[in-house]
């Protein structure tokens, strides 16, 4: 299927590895425009430039998204240069994993502030220039642990669970605008927050796991990228796993 884009402008946060660079690969290939936004400005331009270097468009913004000022600078900036944005995805993610009664407040505010506040963020300063387009997609990536828990993730699984509540209410809020809000919640991805796991962890993960692998950053893009398009327009409000089949 050809998916269509009518000359769109993504902003994807954490663009500069994993799930963030391929859905920023995908959403240039599709024809969009894509703002690469990461706190590392090194790795969200190497995304940028790969993208350029396919002859399409995109450009680097370096962005710490748990900083209120700092994400609505950012969008004046996006909106006054490209005058719209279409398509937000809050891909930006930490982990400081500990058990509940070991977790330290500053893990626990490091992962919600990074992991769950900056939506409320990006949403808050990048919305209003979608409703005045009357069109808009939000796409903000979850984890099959904010869906099933996840035993010393106290702190990522309440930031991803919370991303789930916030996801359905601004679908409620928004569908009058033509905006649609969804999340995907991803299972075991193979990433560079996935290769630091103990083998032992790694194998135990895969006999949980139906069809027994783990699943590319590609993977995630692909429904990213589908849910962005002209032809995702009906689907709202919706928590969409992409896990290999855990937890059926």
């Amino acid at each position: 299927m050809n998916l269509t884009f009518n000359n769109r402008v993504a902003f994807v946060s954490g663009a500069g590895r994993g799930i963030g660079r391929a859905i920023a690969l995908q959403l240039a290939q599709a024809g969009c425009k894509v703002v690469c936004a990461s706190k590392n400005i090194e790795s969200c331009g190497k995304v940028a430039d790969e993208i350029s270097s396919m002859g399409l468009q995109a450009e680097a913004l370096a962005l710490d998204v748990s900083k209120s000022e700092e994400v609505k600078a950012a969008a004046e900036k996006v909106v006054d240069k490209y005058g719209q944005l279409d398509i937000l995805v809050n891909n930006a993610g930490i982990t400081r994993d500990n058990l509940m009664l070991r977790m330290s407040e500053e893990e626990w505010d490091a992962v919600i502030s990074t992991n769950l506040s900056s939506a409320f963020y990006t949403v808050k300063y990048f919305a209003r220039t979608m409703m005045g387009g009357r069109w808009g997609r939000i796409i903000n990536i979850s984890s099959i642990s904010g869906v099933m828990g996840n035993a010393g993730q106290a702190n990522y699984s309440a930031a991803k669970a919370g991303l789930i509540g916030y996801t359905k209410t601004l679908a409620r809020e928004l569908a009058s605008r033509n905006i649609t809000a969804n999340a995907i919640a991803p299972g075991f991805i193979e990433t560079d927050m996935t290769s630091a796991l103990p083998r032992a962890i790694v194998e135990k993960a895969r006999e949980v796991i139906p069809l027994k692998r783990f699943g590319k950053p590609e993977d995630i893009a692909g429904i990213c990228t589908y849910l962005c398009s002209e032809e995702g327009g009906y689907i709202t409000g919706q928590v969409i796993s992409v896990n290999g089949g855990m937890g059926m």
